[in-house]
């Protein structure tokens, strides 16, 4: 190859190379928004903890569908109880897990007289006691009752293309009169996981926030 082709051919994979970085830039900015859902007040249930509420070899019906696969909201309710009050139909989510966790909003342990901690779903040592009500019976637990922390789901693909990792700390901006900057948010990354943002009632109320919106990840 002379002089002037191999200049030619230096040029042209040059320009190749920036057309693709172009690209992966522009993918990168593409990917920065993300839905929301707003998750209430439930419970997830050990199935010793299901019999004792709500008889033996009971099983879970199903009410709808929820964000993440393989995951559902079922028909069954209970009550929760806390040294200063109650609070009824607290819905059931499904499948079973290997521990019971109660997931409340501040607002909700203020009326219960809890203090739970905000964690990480599945993070229950030294989270605060509960009382769970079911038509069959009563459980009291020492620990189990948590504040869930703002987290994002996202498959591995997600994260890669979104720039973050698992357990990574973000912020999230929030537009609107009610808007700004949610700090604290958690990426969660599993194989089975699918994207989405999930607050609580209480953050939802305080940003304004009704469900469905696409909120911007800001990594910190």
């Amino acid at each position: 190859m002379d002089k002037n082709a191999l200049l030619e051919e230096i040029t042209r994979l040059v320009v190749t190379e920036l057309k693709e970085q172009n690209v992966t830039v522009s993918t990168k900015q593409q990917k920065s928004y993300v839905p929301v859902s707003i998750s209430a007040r439930h419970i997830h249930l050990q199935r010793d903890h299901l019999d004792a509420l709500f008889g033996k070899g009971y099983q879970l019906t199903k009410h709808k569908d929820i964000s993440q696969p393989g995951q559902w909201a079922c028909n069954e309710k209970v009550t929760i109880q806390g040294p200063k009050g109650k609070i009824e139909n607290v819905r059931v989510l499904s499948p079973l897990r290997e521990a019971t966790q109660v997931e409340v909003a501040s607002s909700d342990a203020r009326k219960l007289g809890l203090e739970p901690p905000v964690r990480s779903s599945g993070n229950l040592t030294g989270s605060a006691p509960i009382t769970i009500i079911g038509p069959k019976g009563t459980i009291q637990l020492q620990e189990g009752c948590i504040i869930a922390d703002r987290h994002i789901h996202m498959t591995p693909q997600d994260a890669m293309e979104f720039g973050v990792r698992d357990k990574q700390k973000v912020s999230v901006k929030v537009p609107g009169g009610k808007g700004g900057l949610m700090g604290e948010v958690t990426i969660r990354v599993r194989h089975n996981y699918a994207l989405d943002m999930h607050i609580d009632t209480d953050d939802a109320n305080a940003f304004g926030l009704s469900g469905n919106e696409q909120l911007q990840i800001i990594p910190d």
